[in-house]
């Protein structure tokens, strides 16, 4: 593939008279030529095509860096020892199973399961405990009730902390649990009740509540009514406590909640926690091994990492894409959201697809969005349509090489999901391809006549333009999970769960785009379709429905993946949940697609590059 080399222009500004540079600027219905355009034009050398470009910092992780890390962790002595760990850990939680004892009695014997569970998760070690996990809840939901469960089998009253941490454990796994049960901790004016000195149970208490409150479905207005209580409790309570474990969870969990949360991110901070204070268990309960497997497990898989990340990386550099300038280079950081939701050895197939096909989806964004002219999208478009070798004579030079690597990589990971699901897979990549380009190329002819569409026909639109389809499709089928069609209609396009999943990420994501995204005459988006088909709204008007209207879909997201009553089991649905998590996250304070260089740089710091301290 060819260098680009891109020589800037002095910046051509293009400002409509009715500029106005409050939050109530009213964007003109309905053609860019009445909007504010901020266009940076440059010449490709060689070309004489003027071009747009976006100017995106960087790739941050040079291949020299990726191919020198090092670490011993995957010697076979760490292996044997974690071995062993696990054979220990599962002798003291089968201990505690099936005899009372000193410290499991029956006044105690729910609460102290559920904290089991709810630690081994939280450490990032569940994947060796899962008969033990569902013995240890089989054996709470036997004991469950209208009014939750006490901290015990023999206890008479139900208590708020076994029940919160009950009602959000039991429900991920799919029990069929009430929040209703949640109604029987308000005092009489139908608040929930708290006391006025502040105890460390009592805040644990709310804590779990909080946590509870984040697996709401639809409807539940006592949830809503506990994560307003409990995130304003804890608000509070953190500012009185000295820097301990409990803060730290405090401020972990406010800061990411469940659909923020990454589970191997969860676990470096979990780790962390845990040493300094083993929450409800003691050290007599072995709690130690457990803190030392999370620790050789975490370690172990970073080992992993450094091996698939420099397979990654060398795809990266032999592709021809080291040379590209006008792209975003996200591959390390996609990589980095997949090993952060599945940790699991044996799906480096998963982790490395994951990453290759986000990082070419974000490459064709960046053609269809800015780079590309007209001619050359409507060209590239009928090549994918087309979907052979061939079809590359009519490209430019650029795109001969991204067709390629598209090409050989979506053929290649059909490959590997063929080997999983026992059947060719190509035709659903195929399909999901060129349902993105169509929608992108729709885009693109947005910017290019400076049509402005209306909210529905902007959203309907990217939905599909965000890329969750074909970035989840073939990495979740080479998992090793069937997923015969049935299956794949529950959980893919035209799934509800695919349409709410996607909804999501298209509506946070304008909220952080939309500013850059429109200094380069990208002015479709979220909250200028809203204002244009709402005159009397504001900027911080629009902002606020987008986020309403996020509030309730991540509610019906919860449904729809743990819903008691469907046919398709929650792990089946499991990864195309999380890689929505993973995107959410990198929405948190910023694009973290384009700006990489603050948090998710942390992020591959934190669960990549550096491995925990033993």
């Amino acid at each position: 593939m060819a260098l680009l080399s891109i020589a800037p222009l002095a910046p051509r500004w293009c400002v409509h008279k009715s500029l106005v540079t409050s939050s109530k600027v009213k964007v003109v219905r309905r053609t860019m030529s009445t909007s504010i355009r901020m266009c940076q034009i440059t010449t490709v050398s060689g070309e004489g095509v003027q071009r747009r470009i976006a100017n995106h910092h960087s790739n941050l992780w040079d291949d020299n860096f990726i191919q020198s890390l090092s670490t011993p962790y995957g010697a076979i002595s760490y292996h044997e020892s974690a071995q062993k760990l696990i054979g220990e850990v599962k002798e003291m939680i089968n201990s505690i199973s099936v005899k009372d004892g000193e410290l499991i009695t029956p006044s105690n014997d729910l609460l102290m399961r559920l904290s089991i569970v709810d630690s081994i998760e939280r450490l990032g070690i569940d994947r060796h405990f899962k008969s033990e996990i569902k013995s240890a809840l089989d054996y709470v939901y036997s004991y469950w009730n209208e009014k939750g469960i006490g901290w015990g089998r023999d206890s008479v009253v139900a208590d708020l902390n076994s029940t919160a941490l009950g009602l959000r454990t039991l429900r991920l796994y799919g029990y069929p649990v009430s929040s209703d049960v949640l109604q029987h901790f308000k005092e009489q004016k139908g608040q929930f009740a708290c006391s006025a000195i502040q105890t460390e149970g009592e805040i644990r208490s709310v804590l779990n509540l909080f946590r509870a409150s984040q697996i709401a479905f639809p409807g539940e207005k006592v949830m809503e009514e506990a994560e307003v209580f409990s995130t304003k409790y804890l608000k509070e309570a953190i500012l009185k406590l000295p820097v301990c474990g409990l803060s730290r969870e405090i401020s972990y969990v406010l800061e990411y909640g469940w659909h923020m949360n990454l589970p191997r991110l969860e676990a470096r901070n979990y780790i962390d926690v845990f040493g300094q204070d083993p929450i409800y268990l003691t050290p007599n309960m072995k709690t130690q091994k457990l803190l030392e497997l999370a620790k050789l497990e975490f370690n172990m898989f970073h080992s992993l990492q450094q091996q698939e990340l420099k397979l990654l990386s060398r795809w990266w550099k032999d592709s021809g894409f080291s040379q590209m300038t006008f792209p975003r280079h996200r591959h390390v950081e996609y990589y980095t959201l997949a090993s952060c939701i599945d940790s699991e050895p044996q799906h480096s197939s998963f982790r490395l697809g994951f990453a290759k096909i986000f990082h070419l989806a974000t490459v064709l964004d960046d053609i269809y969005d800015t780079f590309g002219t007209m001619d050359e999208l409507e060209l590239f478009t009928a090549a994918v349509k087309r979907w052979h070798p061939s079809a590359t004579e009519w490209l430019p030079e650029y795109m001969k090489g991204v067709y390629m690597v598209l090409y050989e990589t979506v053929n290649e990971m059909a490959g590997e999901a063929e080997k999983s699901q026992g059947r060719d897979t190509l035709n659903y990549a195929r399909n999901a391809l060129e349902a993105y380009i169509d929608a992108s190329m729709e885009e693109a002819k947005w910017i290019f006549s400076g049509f402005l569409p209306t909210f529905e026909e902007y959203l309907d639109n990217g939905k599909v333009s965000f890329g969750y389809t074909i970035g989840t499709l073939q990495p979740i089928l080479t998992l090793g999970i069937p997923f015969p069609h049935h299956i794949l209609q529950e959980i893919d396009f035209p799934s509800r769960l695919n349409d709410v999943a996607c909804s999501i990420l298209r509506l946070k994501g304008d909220i952080h785009t939309y500013q850059p995204e429109r200094s380069r005459g990208e002015e479709s988006s979220c909250i200028s379709c809203y204002m244009e088909d709402n005159p009397e709204s504001t900027e911080e008007d629009a902002i606020n429905h987008i986020n309403s209207m996020v509030d309730k879909l991540l509610k019906e997201l919860n449904w729809e993946y743990l819903r008691p009553d469907s046919n398709v089991p929650i792990t089946s649905k499991k990864h195309a949940f999380d890689i929505l998590r993973a995107f959410y996250h990198l929405y948190k304070y910023r694009d973290g697609y384009s700006v990489a260089n603050y948090e998710i740089k942390n992020l591959v710091m934190t669960t990549v590059i550096e491995p925990v301290p033993l």
